[in-house]
């Protein structure tokens, strides 16, 4: 387990908790994981965290991990889910930040990153 005191933002740090969740999925090897800043041009977010997996199941295990590694960290809950019936996009709503989980196909079709190309990318590290 990595040392959770050099991961731990704090609990209004939506940033934080945004590159969080991206590590999250990265450690679940969500594909070219992304962090969006949205808050400027979006009145109900302030980050989108977009990534894919290859498989419903792999999509299920990413969506799974970002929620455990943040309930792990003492970070927020999810307000809501939805997409867990099938897992082409799960679609995980912190608050002040959303968490995209797609398939491949599904991340290709909606081009999430290109609708919102003018926002800026937040830095992320991997675990």
């Amino acid at each position: 387990m990595r040392d959770q005191t050099a991961v731990t933002p704090h609990l209004t740090d939506w940033l934080g908790w945004a590159r969080a969740a991206a590590r999250a999925a990265d450690d679940k090897l969500g594909n070219e994981t992304v962090v969006i800043e949205v808050g400027e041009v979006m009145a109900v977010t302030d980050y989108f965290v977009i990534t894919s997996g290859g498989t419903s199941r792999q999509v299920r295990a990413i969506a799974d991990e970002v929620e455990e590694q943040l309930m792990i960290l003492d970070g927020p809950k999810p307000l809501r889910v939805e997409g867990r019936d099938d897992y082409r996009w799960v679609l995980m709503d912190f608050g002040g930040f959303v968490v995209h989980v797609l398939n491949e196909d599904t991340r290709a079709f909606y081009e999430l990153e290109r609708l919102w190309s003018d926002c800026p990318r937040a830095s992320w590290t991997p675990s």
